[in-house]
Formats: C-alpha cells, sequence, structure tokens
C-alpha cells in the first residue's frame, strides 16, 4: 500500500495503454454496469430517496472515483453500508440536508486524502469490520421486511430496529401473496444463476424475470412507476446544495459519520482487491477520489459514494486491467439510462427487496465470524459488542466503541507479551568463555562469582501496557547489590510511561548506593531516556551486557 497523490489512471497511461487492453476493460465495464443497475435504484430506495439518485450516484461518482482513484480496480456507486445512515439522515433533514451533509463529507474525505490520512484507516481492527458489516446486513434486511412481504404502514417506517419490527409486526394484515411471490422468485433465480450459470448477470436476469412474470400475471405489487413515476432519462443539471449555518451545524455530525464509514468501506474494497491482483493501491489518493465523487454526486442530487467491494470484485473477475474499466462502467449506465429508463417502470419493488435480501446475505462474513469465535475470546468479544450496537444503538457508536475495545485488546497482549526475567551472571560469563579470544573481553570477568551484580533481561515492547508488570518486578531488587544491569537488546520500542519506570527504578538505587548500567538499548530510546534526566552519573550506558560486566571489573573494552 503506497501513498503517493497521483491518481492509478495517470500510472496506466504512462505504462501505455492501447486497443486491445481499452476492449478487455470496456467488457468487464459493461459487465459491472449490468450488475450495478438494479443494485443502485434498490439501494437508494431503501434509504429513502427516489431510484434515479441512485443511479446519479453510481455514474458521477462511479465515474470520478475511477479516473481520480488511486486503485486501477476500484468501482464506485452507492453502497449497501450507507442504507442505515442515509435513510435517518432523510428523515431528520429531508433530501436537502443529505445532500449537504454528502458534499461535506466528499470535502472532509478530500482533506484527509490530501493530509496523507488514508494509510491510518488500517488501524481498525478486523473483528470491528466483520462485526460492523454483519450489524449493517442485519439493518439493510430489516428494512427490506415491508417490501419483501408487501406491508403498508400508516406513517413512516421507524429507524431503530426493534421499533421498525414493532411496526411491521402490527401491520401484517396488509400482507401480500404477490409481493412475497416476486421476492422469492427473484431471489430463487439469483441463486439457481450463481449455482449453474455463475457468469451471467444474475441481479440483473433475475429483476427482468420477476417483472416479467409480476406483469404478465398482473399482479398487484407496486413497481418502480407506481410508487414513483419511473425515472427520468439523463441527468440533472448540477446545482449546489441548499447551504445555511443552521444545516451546516444541523447535518455536520451526519457528514462526519459519512466520511468515516466511506473511508474504511473504500479503502477496505481497495485491499480486496489488492489480494486478488496482486496490485497496491494508494490509499490517499483513494481518499482524495472519494471526496471528489461525493462532491460531484451531491451536485447532481446523489446520494453518498464509496468503493463498493462487490462492484470492484465483478470488476476484477471480468478481466479489468485498469481505472477505464470503472470509467467505462459510468458510461454504460449513463446509456442505460438513456435508453431503457422508461422500462424501469416495470420493476416491482420487492425484486429490488429481494436482491438487496441476497446483497445483505453475503455481506455477512461467515467464515471470518466463525474464525473469529473459534481463535480468540477477545476478538469474539469485540466482534460481537461492536455488531450489537451497530444494531440496536448506532453505526457510529459501534465503530467507535469496537477500535477502543480492540486497541484496549491489543494493549493487554502485548503487555503480556513483555518479559523480564533474572539473568545469572555466570551463565552470562560461559556465554562470553565460548566467544573466544577474538570476542575482545577478558576470559573470566571478576565479577562471574559477585553476588552483589545482578542482571534483568527485557524482551518485548517496553510501554505503558507492560509498565506495571515490569515495574513490579524491578521494585523487588534487593538493596544490598551494588550492581544492577539492565539488558535492553530485546527491547524494539520503549515510551515515556517505560521511562518514568526506569526513572523510578534509579531513584532507589541512588538511595541504595547502587550503580544501574542499562545495555543494549537503541539511540532513540537513549535519547528518550537522556530527555527524562537519565544520564551519566545517575546511570551508565553500554553497548552489550559484557560490556557492563566488563566495566563492573574495572577492565576497559
Amino acid at each position: 500500500m503506497t501513498d503517493t497523490l497521483m491518481p492509478k489512471l495517470a500510472s496506466v497511461f504512462a505504462e501505455g495503454y492501447g486497443a486491445a487492453r481499452l476492449r478487455t476493460d470496456a467488457l468487464a465495464g459493461l459487465t459491472v454496469a449490468i450488475v450495478a443497475l438494479p443494485l443502485s435504484m434498490a439501494i437508494a430506495i431503501a434509504s429513502g430517496v427516489t431510484p434515479d439518485r441512485g443511479l446519479y450516484t453510481a455514474i458521477i461518482g462511479g465515474f470520478l472515483v475511477s479516473a481520480l482513484g488511486g486503485s486501477r480496480f476500484q468501482v464506485g456507486g452507492p453502497a449497501g453500508a450507507f442504507i442505515v445512515l442515509v435513510s435517518a439522515t432523510v428523515a431528520r433533514h429531508g433530501v436537502e440536508g443529505l445532500l449537504l451533509a454528502t458534499f461535506l463529507s466528499g470535502i472532509m474525505l478530500a482533506l484527509a486524502g490530501y493530509l496523507r490520512l488514508g494509510k491510518y484507516i488500517k488501524f481498525i481492527p478486523y473483528p470491528v469490520t466483520v462485526g460492523f458489516t454483519a450489524g449493517i446486513a442485519v439493518i439493510i434486511f430489516a428494512s427490506q421486511l415491508g417490501e419483501l412481504f408487501g406491508l403498508k404502514l400508516d406513517g413512516r417506517e421507524p429507524g431503530p430496529i426493534l421499533e421498525k419490527l414493532a411496526a411491521l409486526w402490527a401491520a401484517r394484515p396488509t400482507f401480500s401473496p404477490a409481493s412475497v411471490g416476486v421476492a422469492g422468485l427473484t431471489i430463487a433465480v439469483i441463486l439457481l444463476l450463481r449455482r449453474f450459470r455463475p457468469s451471467w448477470p444474475n441481479l440483473l436476469i433475475a429483476v427482468a424475470v420477476a417483472s416479467v412474470a409480476a406483469a404478465l400475471l398482473s399482479l398487484p405489487a407496486d413497481t418502480i412507476g407506481t410508487r414513483f413515476g419511473g425515472i427520468p432519462r439523463g441527468l440533472p443539471v448540477p446545482a449546489l446544495p441548499s447551504f445555511s449555518p443552521d444545516l451546516i451545524v444541523a447535518v455536520l455530525p451526519d457528514a462526519i459519520a459519512f466520511a468515516l464509514l466511506g473511508a474504511i468501506e473504500s479503502l477496505l474494497s481497495a485491499v480486496v482487491a489488492d489480494g486478488m491482483t496482486g496490485r497496491r493501491h494508494r490509499s490517499s489518493m483513494e481518499l482524495v477520489a472519494q471526496g471528489f465523487a461525493n462532491v460531484g454526486s451531491a451536485l447532481f442530487g446523489g446520494i453518498c459514494v464509496t468503493g463498493t467491494i462487490a462492484r470492484t470484485a465483478t470488476n476484477v473477475r471480468s478481466g479489468a486491467t485498469s481505472p477505464v474499466s470503472g470509467m467505462l462502467h459510468a458510461l454504460f449506465l449513463l446509456l442505460f439510462m438513456l435508453v431503457a429508463a422508461p422500462l424501469a417502470s416495470y420493476i416491482p419493488l420487492a425484486a429490488l427487496a429481494g436482491v438487496l435480501a441476497v446483497v445483505s446475505f453475503n455481506m455477512v462474513e461467515h467464515p471470518a465470524i466463525a474464525a473469529l469465535f473459534r481463535s480468540s475470546r477477545g476478538d469474539a468479544a469485540v466482534l460481537a459488542i461492536t455488531f450489537l450496537l451497530v444494531v440496536f444503538r448506532d453505526l457510529t457508536e459501534g465503530i467507535v466503541v469496537g477500535f477502543l475495545l480492540g486497541a484496549v485488546l491489543f494493549i493487554d497482549r502485548m503487555g503480556k507479551a513483555v518479559d523480564i526475567r533474572e539473568e545469572t551472571v555466570p551463565r552470562l560469563v560461559r556465554a562470553i568463555e565460548e566467544a573466544g579470544e577474538d570476542s575482545g573481553l577478558p576470559e573470566r570477568p571478576v565479577v562471574a562469582d559477585d553476588p552483589d551484580t545482578v542482571i534483568y533481561r527485557i524482551s518485548g515492547v517496553f510501554f505503558f501496557g507492560a509498565a506495571a508488570s515490569v515495574g513490579s518486578v524491578l521494585d523487588r531488587i534487593a538493596d544490598q547489590r551494588r550492581n544492577f544491569v539492565l539488558d535492553c537488546t530485546d527491547v524494539p520500542l520503549l515510551d515515556s510511561t517505560a521511562a518514568s519506570v526506569i526513572e523510578g527504578l534509579v531513584r532507589k538505587a541512588e538511595r541504595a548506593g547502587v550503580r544501574v548500567f542499562i545495555a543494549g538499548l537503541k539511540p532513540d530510546m537513549r535519547r528518550l531516556l537522556e530527555a527524562h534526566e537519565l544520564h551519566a552519573p545517575r546511570l551508565t550506558f553500554t553497548p552489550t551486557v559484557e560490556a557492563a560486566l566488563g566495566v563492573i571489573a574495572g577492565v576497559s573494552r
């Protein structure tokens, strides 16, 4: 993963781009567009906006993600992960508030990229990403229950999942067998095609089959036409969102949540593409592209844009070689919109709900969840808590709490990994003798049988998480020892808390008249100790334990 602020498209053209690669990328882009067409509309409807806004997002945002991005294979558009956040924003602030939040999140993402913050997103613990993805999947599925069963609610469907389920249960008398049949047919066609014709565009075929069946049988199922009046044949004129101080303050938390989730989702998708292709994306450039894509989407009335794993993986499997495939995918979607917009009016909403039901099931990383629960109680707890908070509380809260729990778990593990033990001087002397005459050390230092010399060896990262355990061991040093050697050869990192522990050790040694030697400390860590007033004559730094023993024995190396 590199951090160069240069679009991958520029690198591709610098390598040389010919007609053969263009043909390959065009086929991949067409394949992805066929997948993205029904998915973009379904996500938009589930997010509480009209289906055309999902297409605007895929066309404008998808083009900019590929043209400016730091990945050769990333394909952007509306993502299922945003359904919860977008629908909540629309409910609170309306579509104008959503467009402004999307615009502001784009600015935040672009700034994060220019500040080269993309590399830090990788510090999100894996159990957190698995947990919040599974939580989002549950919420998406719950949001589609009304369309799957054709339920009619008196008012707006509640956002919180428990209230939503209660409202849907109360609406059970409006159950529609036609909607269930259409959704079931859609799901069945998708699964059958994946089983027997995996190379075919299963989502589009399934929606087409369900639409034809519903029309031929005159099923009483809501369609895009009856609910939304169809979709326009073209893009709207770009316009700035409504800016006002009050609205900016109101939507700022939503914009931050959009930016955070967009960064995580996009870079995870880019990492997946790296794993499938062996390439490396430019993380900060990817954030810059996501920022401009969200600004562009908002200008054209679209919703949040992010790199999506489903479309990106489809792009890779279709043989894409460069970002041109993602750009062509957006142009193909625009062509579909110009030519086939009237046909979209016949698509049943239950069919799109069936698509999202399959998508939500596939979002859950079942093997990863099983592996985490088998391997570690701590990781399983982080995953479970993140999942529960996402489902029953708030998406951002789930990510933040999960990250903090993951960090605490890591600190605990790293603290336990630090080892401190006493080393006997005779054992070290034997090692010196085995080193031979070329070692430059005395054959038998006089300290070999000196009971007043003690050596402690620390192995591992000496930091605040290990300070208490290491400090308790060091505090047990007998006051009658005259020489104390602390071997830090195997300490790769030492922080200010560790420096404070060592300072306490030196202070205690000064009162007892004990000489302190620190051996094998790296230069940067030595500078840290010196900044804490730990230097001669309070203690002596030596390059090795053997050198410290030589000083103790009065032998100059």
